[in-house]
């Protein structure tokens, strides 16, 4: 099967935030909605969503605070084993040695990344 076998489509583009606050209001005045909020390693995340855009904003790690502030693309991916053992098998170049995990939502979710040739960090994760 092919990768893409495994994922719908866009899930989210994660941007790190300096102050997790500010970056809630911002997009709120652009008329997002908070969707949920995380804590996680004792930091703030937010899931800010507008229409079928979503936008995972947290606090903990380093802000670009420049031209390619995006930390990650997050593919909305069905089967997250599947799709890993697909990308190792495809030599593509996973970041994770197994799939990872978050408390996020009802269930959590299920996650890896890879790197594409210009090191865009793609992240293909399944809401559990």
């Amino acid at each position: 099967m092919a990768l893409s076998d495994y994922f719908t489509g866009i899930q989210h583009v994660g941007i790190p935030a300096k102050d997790l606050d500010e970056t809630i209001d911002f997009y709120k005045k652009l008329s997002f909605d908070k969707a949920g909020q995380f804590m996680y390693q004792g930091n703030r995340c937010a899931f800010m969503k507008y229409g079928n855009l979503m936008i995972e904003t947290w606090e903990g790690d380093p802000v670009a605070d420049k031209d390619g502030a995006i930390n990650h693309i997050s593919l909305n991916t069905t089967d997250a084993d599947a799709a890993f053992k697909e990308a190792k098998k495809m030599g593509l170049d996973v970041q994770e040695d197994e799939i990872d995990t978050r408390p996020f939502w009802d269930k959590g979710i299920r996650f890896f990344n890879i790197y594409g040739p210009n090191h865009e960090k793609i992240e293909f994760c399944q809401i559990v």
